[in-house]
Formats: C-alpha cells, sequence, structure tokens
C-alpha cells in the first residue's frame, strides 16, 4: 500500500495551468493543498508578479494555503556578472563557420527545480544535507494539461512524488478524461481569471514572434530591457569570457540570431497561424494542441524544450 503523502504542494509556475490546479484546490473541486512554491527566476515580467499577488491575497490565503516564493538569484544579473557561475539559458548560436547552434539550457533546473526542491526539503523538516527519511514525502502537483502528456515524468528524487491533477479531471469539452489548455482558459475566464499570463523570463529565448511583438508593443520598457540584454550577451555569458572561454561565435535571444531590435518578429509563423484557427466550440485547432505551448516555463517542463530533470 503506498503511504499517504506528508504534504500536498502545487509547484506554482503562474501561468495558465497551475493557477487552474490552484483554483480547483481553493474551490474544493481538487483536494486541498498545504502549500504552493513559486520559484522566482528575478525577471519574470511585471504581469506575473502582480498576476502572484492577486491569486496570494484573493485565493491562497482566503483557502488557507501558504504561498512560498523562492529564488537563487537573478538570471539577467547573472549571466551579465563575471564573478557568478551561470547555468546557460537556451541562446541561438552563430558560429564562426556560419553554421546554428544553441547553448544548453540549464536555467530552469537550476533557478526553478533546485529551487523548488530545497522548499519541499523544508516544509517536510530535512532541509539540505539531512536526509529525507523513505518514508516521509510531498504529492507535488504540477500544472500539465492533457495536450502536453508526454511532458509528465516521474520526480528523480523519492521525497517528491509527482501528481498531474489535471489528467484526471472530467469535464472537458470533447468528453475525455483530462483538461487541455483550452479547458483551463475557459474555467478560468469563468472565475474571473481571463488575464492569466504565459510566465517566463522576459528575455527568454523560446519566445515566438507574438510573444515578442506583444513585448514591443505593450510592455515597451521590458522590450527596451530584453533588446539591451540581447546586445549584451552576444559574445556569451559574462563569466566564461572572465575566466578565458570565450564563446566561440555569436549569442542572440531571437532564432533568427539577429540583434533582437532587427529580428523577423512580424513575420505570422506557421505555428501562430495555427493556434488563432477554431472550431466550433472556440477551442484551439489540431495542430495547436500537438505543438503544446509554446510561450511559458513551467518549473518542471520548459514549453519549447524537453521536460526538465
Amino acid at each position: 500500500m503506498t503511504a499517504e503523502p506528508a504534504l500536498r504542494v502545487l509547484s506554482l509556475g503562474a501561468g495558465v495551468q497551475s493557477t487552474t490546479a490552484a483554483l480547483l484546490s481553493a474551490e474544493g473541486r481538487l483536494p486541498r493543498l498545504d502549500a504552493a512554491i513559486f520559484a522566482d527566476t528575478g525577471w519574470e515580467p511585471a504581469a506575473v508578479y502582480q498576476h502572484l499577488d492577486r491569486l496570494e491575497r484573493d485565493i491562497l490565503q482566503p483557502a488557507g494555503i501558504p504561498l512560498h516564493r523562492v529564488t537563487r538569484g537573478n538570471i539577467r544579473h547573472d549571466a551579465l556578472d563575471p564573478a557568478h557561475r551561470f547555468a546557460s539559458m537556451p541562446l541561438f548560436i552563430k558560429n564562426r563557420d556560419g553554421g546554428d547552434g544553441m547553448t544548453r539550457r540549464q536555467c530552469s533546473n537550476e533557478y526553478k527545480v533546485v529551487a523548488i526542491k530545497a522548499q519541499v526539503r523544508q516544509l517536510l523538516g530535512y532541509p539540505h544535507p539531512s536526509p529525507v527519511p523513505r518514508s516521509l514525502h510531498v504529492e507535488q502537483w504540477i500544472g500539465i494539461s492533457r495536450d502536453e502528456i508526454g511532458r509528465a515524468r516521474d520526480s528523480d528524487v523519492k521525497y517528491a512524488r509527482n501528481a498531474f491533477p489535471l489528467l484526471d479531471l472530467d469535464g472537458a469539452a470533447d468528453g475525455r478524461t483530462g483538461w487541455t489548455r483550452d479547458d483551463c482558459l475557459r474555467y478560468l475566464r469563468s472565475r474571473g481569471w481571463a488575464s492569466t499570463p504565459k510566465s517566463a523570463c522576459i528575455g527568454c529565448p523560446f519566445h515566438g514572434n507574438a510573444q515578442w511583438r506583444q513585448m514591443r508593443d505593450e510592455h515597451p520598457d521590458e522590450w527596451a530591457d530584453a533588446v539591451e540584454f540581447d546586445r549584451q550577451i552576444r559574445s556569451g555569458n559574462a563569466r566564461g569570457n572572465a575566466n578565458g572561454k570565450p564563446l566561440l561565435g555569436e549569442a542572440y535571444l531571437h532564432r533568427s540570431r539577429l540583434p533582437l531590435d532587427q529580428a523577423p518578429i512580424d513575420r505570422i509563423t506557421a505555428h501562430e497561424w495555427a493556434s488563432r484557427q477554431t472550431d466550433v466550440f472556440g477551442q484551439i485547432a489540431d495542430a495547436e494542441l500537438e505543438a503544446g505551448d509554446p510561450d511559458g516555463c513551467s518549473p518542471w517542463a520548459c514549453r519549447s524544450g524537453s521536460a526538465a530533470a
């Protein structure tokens, strides 16, 4: 018989799926959570922090669910600090020989997953390096919807067992078990949360053209911040350069491998066209469902890359 969890904890990315899980728990449709954890990279858009504040004030606190905000530093500052070890972002590289490449994606793990694991240990009463008893574990909720079920993976630590509550819900628009992202959006709209933002760093290289355009047109301060960061990382991260290990090529935030303020972000990609096509029920088209949500970084499943280890 599987032992009951000591705690139920939500890994709160503050995007659509994890916000849905928080609301469902608060209203009693899902079991009550004991805590929610938000891992802050220090470089989220202002809309994400505003959303998180509202979620804590209007939903979590009245339901008696404490929110723990944890951080391992500011990812933007760390990338530009020659004295700081930097967990690399997935930058697009133009190699000296004319070929294309990308740097490894370590940021989700270092700035989110590691911070969440540390807080889970703290909640259990066994902070590192104290060993967690084998009999003790938390049920760790992760906001993954049915259209991205391939990202649902087991935990790599025994003290946290991953659970995916959205995958077991009834009431999906197509009559199947498990909610899609569109089901989550429909639910959020019905509860007054239609403006739930996509959670990702301001300068995330996995932004699609639509998100870059929205930033440029609606949030000029954040756009200017991303453009300046893009300029500053052209030669790679500052620590590598300071240690005599320069990048053998040029780094960019946009997949075109052009400076961000010159990149073709006004071009409508095939993926974006697909996302605009809806059926008679107002659902996202099959092409969008298969591709998943390209803009957003769940702590455990960066939505434009492979799931985090």
